[in-house]
């Protein structure tokens, strides 16, 4: 990529300025699914886009830090981003379950808490609350460890599929204590306390960062967005990229909006050559 991305706002052109001038202060956090990685049918099948580490490798030494804040268990990220063992990511840090879990690539070992659990007995109704709804057909339940999530994307009628299911899920999460997360064309129960603006503003203290960006595509990143508002009025520079146009919230928030994964990869990349000079 020979020229950045223009942010469309004033606090994006900002933020910009402030990590080229000083990208030793910088962190960097993308979400994983739909910014790395494209959105695909089976989740299990979703991979980092052919692009990504080399990008994140040659960007990582010129910064503070690099993360990736996702839904998915942490090792599940590693794994199929391909990032075990990559040269140049050997500080990554992978926070995963929306920060409840945490994988660092200097010791390859994921430290998480014991699974909530309402996380067990939810999974034992969700049977028959799918069979309650006519919801069997197409739906795909997916084991999280700390979650457990509803995907409707293979179902006849998707968005029909997943609106039916979206009350009745809420309330078998509300009996077991948890929350639901919705996201594109996917019903998550999770523990509630834990959010991806929680984890990225622990992190931003860790590691002392002084300017932040944020890139992300779907609903759960909205806490991320939020936590890089509170971070800009604290005078802490942030820059907030949105990964395709599925999440109008979040589209409409962004400071760079690009077409998916494989332009936030070009996108990173061009980070990395404009840094190195």
């Amino acid at each position: 990529m020979d020229t950045l991305p223009e942010p469309s706002t004033p606090a994006g052109r900002d933020a910009l300025a402030a990590l080229l001038a000083e990208p030793a202060r910088a962190l960097v956090a993308l979400d994983f699914d739909g910014t790395l990685a494209d959105i695909v049918a089976d989740p299990e099948q979703a991979r980092a886009h052919p692009g990504a580490v080399p990008a994140l490798a040659a960007l990582a030494p010129h910064v503070a830090s690099v993360a990736i804040v996702t839904g998915r268990p942490a090792g599940v990220a590693v794994r199929y981003g391909g990032f075990a063992g990559a040269a140049g990511l050997e500080h990554l840090v992978v926070l995963g379950h929306y920060g409840a879990e945490r994988w660092d690539a200097r010791s390859g070992t994921v430290n998480a808490p014991a699974p909530h659990p309402g996380i067990a007995a939810a999974r034992g109704e969700l049977p028959g609350v799918l069979d309650a709804h006519g919801a069997w057909r197409g739906t795909w339940v997916e084991e999280k460890g700390q979650a457990v999530a509803v995907h409707t994307r293979r179902a006849s009628d998707p968005e029909a599929a997943f609106e039916a299911l979206r009350a009745p899920l809420a309330e078998l999460a509300a009996r077991h204590g948890l929350i639901l997360e919705p996201g594109r064309l996917v019903l998550e129960l999770r523990p509630p306390g834990v959010d991806k603006g929680v984890a990225l503003e622990a992190y931003v203290r860790e590691v002392g960062a002084r300017c932040v960006v944020y890139a992300g595509d779907d609903l759960g990143d909205l806490p991320a967005y939020a936590a890089v508002e509170k971070l800009r009025s604290d005078g802490v520079p942030g820059l907030l990229v949105c990964s395709g146009t599925a999440i109008p919230e979040l589209a409409e928030q962004a400071d760079v909006l690009l077409p998916g994964p494989a332009e936030v990869t070009a996108f990173l990349a061009g980070l990395a050559e404009r840094i190195a000079g």
